[in-house]
């Protein structure tokens, strides 16, 4: 009989600890504009009154070196709504408590041990050192809050009663203390697997990028979205039901994966140039242990060659300004450039502001080095920045293709505004965004200087932050002068057939002016024929690479 009660009292405590781990980070608040406030963290607990709350800490991380910063244990939080089995916690945190990333991250334990997928992060992953999650690497939750208010929160949504039932999103109003907006705990049936692939799945090579396109699957089951592999190899992984992917956009490795919600029929990736990638997609439903994936029938595939470009320039601007390759020049006002040491994409920009403790006239130029565009068939200038307070009007972006490279630029060389070629934020914000990607060429020479000008008055001093300066070019195919003589192609135009005559035997590759690869095939020594009749008009460039290594590379124009 002692030996029934104690397997009667041992199975209750199994329960009791199975139970334990249905606890989850539900929703928090870490940045917002100006001072950060409000920041709080909210956790959501099953059965509450079978545990001793002080058994449970939420334990926050530094992205920078992995270590922890902060502990609470749960008996320090405030309760929240009750919901059937589930109490909802908070902890209200001081201003700035908790860090603004990148890959910070926020664990949750019992009794010092990390409870299974609660080691989440935000703006990137880091791995642990020391405390709860030691060594473990956390899970990225796909959504942050840079440059929101501090009235909102990042909140998982959906309905179920564990973790994987629910998906984070965007910032939206917090709902600190209560159920989330559009959350519902209860029964979580998960759905079946989507019924159909997406379609037109393709990708072009534009600049330092491929984009990719497709059109959302459909049929009865929809996805609730895709897993996107790329590779420079020749195969994919394929994804396995309860298993989720995580991101990984470094083609650093040859590979990549990327999770893109259901209604974004595209993404782009920066790649390595005159590189040939390839990828795939798979739609699936669900997340967590319940993600399930359509992998019978045949994923799209599509191949894309990356256009020859080279990298002339760039400026992040990470590091004080006496290391800059970008030189200030004061033309007018005691205020100048100077390096935010704080904020930027990522942290680390040039700044200008004509407002101390008041709005005083200025003109600041932030010029480029000297570089050398002559040779490119297409150039390309981007930039990230930020703008806030007054308005944009003495903000301009300027090149130069006679500028001497010392002097005061407001009066010596010709400067060409190719302001309207960028965006500019339309109201205030801290938040840095993309400026475009404008094509210069038409100002590009063999001495170019591109700058940023600011001019302030009494009546508007704006706040100017730039960041990621980005000068690239895209080198001329150069095609009859690449071994031409290994190869004959012919007739050139052709519409319909293409006889090419091979040295020796090797692989046939075909892209149109995007990248993207037509046709690719094994060729024999000797006269081969190929069928283009399927290829729209146009310029082409093929490719031909032997067994011995050697590449020929030919323009070829379809009519």
């Amino acid at each position: 009989m002692k030996k029934i009660y104690l397997t009667i009292l041992f199975m209750g405590l199994f329960v009791l600890v199975i139970r334990a781990q249905n606890i989850w980070t539900n929703e928090f608040h870490y940045d917002n504009v100006s001072t950060d406030e409000n920041e709080f963290i909210e956790v959501v607990l099953e059965d509450a009154g079978s545990y001793s709350l002080s058994d449970f800490a939420v334990t926050l991380y530094n992205g920078n070196n992995g270590e922890s910063y902060d502990t609470k244990t749960l008996d320090q939080f405030t309760m929240g709504d009750v919901e059937g089995d589930f109490t909802i916690y908070y902890y209200d945190y001081p201003s700035n408590g908790i860090q603004n990333g990148e890959s910070d991250g926020i664990a949750l334990s019992y009794q010092d041990v990390l409870i299974a997928g609660q080691f989440i992060s935000y703006e990137g992953t880091l791995t642990a050192i020391g405390g709860p999650a030691d060594g473990e690497t956390s899970v990225d939750i796909g959504v942050s809050e840079s440059g929101v208010e501090s009235d909102q929160s990042l909140q998982l949504s959906g309905t179920g009663d564990q973790y994987a039932a629910f998906t984070w999103q965007e910032p939206a109003l917090n709902t600190k203390g209560q159920l989330n907006n559009n959350q519902t705990f209860g029964g979580y049936t998960p759905d079946p697997e989507p019924s159909n692939y997406p379609t037109a799945f393709a990708g072009a090579a534009q600049g330092m990028k491929i984009n990719l396109t497709w059109t959302d699957a459909t049929g009865e089951q929809l996805p609730a979205a895709y897993i996107v592999y790329g590779t420079t190899g020749d195969t994919f992984p394929v994804p396995e039901d309860g298993t989720p992917v995580t991101d990984d956009t470094d083609f650093s490795d040859g590979e990549v994966a990327l999770n893109v919600p259901f209604g974004d029929e595209g993404y782009s990736f920066n790649v390595d140039p005159n590189t040939s990638y390839s990828f795939t997609i798979y739609p699936y439903t669900n997340a967590g242990e319940y993600i399930d994936f359509k992998t019978d029938e045949t994923a799209p595939v599509t191949d894309v060659m990356s256009a020859n470009y080279i990298v002339v320039s760039s400026e992040e601007f990470s590091n004080a300004l006496n290391t800059w390759s970008w030189t200030p020049y004061d033309v007018n006002g005691d205020e100048e450039w100077v390096w935010e040491e704080n904020y930027g994409n990522p942290p680390g920009s040039a700044k200008m502001s004509g407002h101390t403790d008041a709005n005083y006239p200025n003109e600041d130029w932030l010029i480029s080095p000297e570089l050398d565009l002559h040779s490119y068939m297409e150039v390309f200038f981007s930039f990230d920045h930020a703008r806030n307070f007054a308005t944009n009007d003495g903000l301009s972006v300027l090149v130069s293709s006679d500028y001497d490279g010392t002097s005061d630029p407001s009066v010596n060389g010709t400067w060409i505004d190719i302001t309207n070629m960028f965006t500019f934020p339309e109201n205030g914000t801290w938040v840095f965004s993309p400026a475009g990607e404008a094509e210069v060429v038409e100002h590009s020479g063999a001495n170019t200087y591109f700058a940023f000008r600011y001019i302030s008055t009494v009546e508007d001093a704006a706040t100017w932050e730039v960041d990621n300066a980005l000068v690239y070019g895209i080198i001329s195919v150069g095609v009859e002068e690449i071994m031409k003589e290994n190869i004959s192609v012919y007739p050139n135009p052709a519409t319909d057939r293409l006889n090419i005559v091979c040295p020796l035997q090797g692989q046939l590759r075909i892209t149109n002016i995007t990248g993207q690869v037509v046709l690719q095939k094994a060729l024999n020594s000797g006269v081969n024929t190929v069928n283009v009749s399927a290829f729209e008009p146009g310029l082409y460039v093929v490719q031909f690479t032997g067994e011995e290594g050697n590449t020929s590379t030919q323009k070829l124009m379809i009519r």
